[in-house]
C-alpha cells in the first residue's frame, strides 16, 4: 500500500477505531522522532476552500506524501506548545523518502486550514521550516462564511444560526488576536471556531505570509480554478512546489456540504462587507477573484 494513502483510508475508519489508534501511531512515532523529515511544502488554507481535496489530489502524485496518519497536524497553530520534535513524529522517516531506482525522492506535505488565520503561524512556519513552499486557496468569502459555519454547526462548536453567528462574530472575537499575540499558549475557542467572516479578509493573511516567507514561496489558487473540472490548476501547483508532472487526476469534493438558501439580502450585505478588502487583494495578487469578475 502506497505511504501517501495511509491518512485518506485512516479518515475512513469509524471514529473510536481512529481514536484508539492515534495514541499508538502518536508514541511510535515519539520513539523515532530524530528519524523523521518535516514537511516539504504545507496547504494553509483558506478553511473551507478545497484544501482536504488539494491534499489529497497531491497525495496521489508518486513524489508525494502526507502526515503518516493526519491530514493536518495542527502544529503551527494549536500545538506549537509541543515542540518540534512532536511535530517531526508525525511523518515517515527520511529513510524512507530516499530516492530509489526508477522513483524519485519523495516529498512531504500537510495541510492545516487554520495556519492562514493564525496570527502566529506565519512566523513559526519561517522559522521551524525554512525553505518550505506555501499553497493557500482562496474562494468567495460569502460562501466560505456560510460554509464554515455548516462545518462548525455538523461539528457541535456552533449553537447559532448563520446571520446571528455572523451578528455575534464581532464580540466573540474582539481582543482574541492581540490575546494570542500576547500570550503564544493562549488558545483561542472563538478565534478557531467562530471566524466567519474574518477569515475572508483573505489580503491581510496573505500579506502576513509574505512578511515572514517572502512572496515567491507563497502559491495562491482561485476555488474555482481547482475545481473546473480540469487538472491545469493543480499542474500550477505541482510546477511551482517543483514536483514532476503527477497523474493529471482532476481533483474531487470532499468535505462539501450542500448549499441551503442564504437570503438574497444577506448575501448582497456580506458581500459589499468584502468589497474594500477583495480590492486590496485583486492588487496584491495580480489578477480579479473568480467571486468579483
Amino acid at each position: 500500500m502506497p505511504r501517501s494513502t495511509l491518512p485518506v483510508l485512516f479518515h475512513r475508519m469509524a471514529v473510536p477505531a481512529r481514536r484508539a489508534l492515534l495514541p499508538l501511531a502518536d508514541r511510535l512515532g515519539g520513539m523515532t522522532s530524530a528519524a523523521r523529515a518535516l514537511p516539504d511544502f504545507l496547504v494553509c488554507g483558506a478553511q473551507r476552500s478545497g484544501t482536504t481535496s488539494l491534499f489529497r489530489s497531491l497525495c496521489l502524485h508518486p513524489a508525494v506524501t502526507g502526515p503518516t496518519l493526519r491530514k493536518g497536524v495542527h502544529f503551527f497553530d494549536t500545538g506549537y506548545r509541543h515542540g518540534l520534535d512532536w511535530y517531526r513524529a508525525h511523518f515517515p522517516t527520511r529513510v524512507a523518502l530516499r530516492a530509489r531506482r526508477g522513483r524519485p525522492r519523495v516529498r512531504v506535505v500537510e495541510s492545516s486550514p487554520y495556519y492562514l488565520f493564525h496570527p502566529l503561524a506565519a512566523e513559526r512556519i519561517a522559522r521551524d521550516l525554512p525553505d518550505v513552499r506555501v499553497v493557500v486557496v482562496l474562494r468567495d468569502p460569502v460562501e466560505r462564511a456560510y460554509s464554515a459555519h455548516a462545518h462548525e454547526s455538523a461539528r457541535g462548536f456552533e449553537t447559532e444560526p448563520f446571520a446571528r453567528a455572523v451578528e455575534l462574530e464581532p464580540r466573540r472575537l474582539a481582543g482574541e488576536e492581540e490575546r494570542m499575540v500576547a500570550d503564544p499558549e493562549y488558545l483561542s475557542y472563538s478565534h478557531q471556531h467562530h471566524g466567519y467572516l474574518a477569515r475572508g479578509h483573505y489580503v491581510d493573511q496573505l500579506v502576513r505570509l509574505e512578511k515572514h516567507l517572502g512572496r515567491d514561496r507563497v502559491h495562491v489558487v482561485d476555488h474555482a480554478d481547482l475545481f473546473d473540472g480540469t487538472a491545469r490548476a493543480l499542474a500550477g501547483i505541482e510546477r511551482f512546489l517543483g514536483l514532476p508532472p503527477g497523474p493529471g487526476i482532476v481533483p474531487g469534493r470532499h468535505n462539501a456540504r450542500a448549499r441551503s438558501g442564504m437570503p438574497e439580502g444577506l448575501r448582497a450585505e456580506l458581500a459589499a462587507g468584502f468589497a474594500d478588502s477583495d480590492a486590496r487583494l485583486a492588487a496584491w495578487w495580480g489578477r480579479t477573484p473568480s467571486w468579483c469578475a
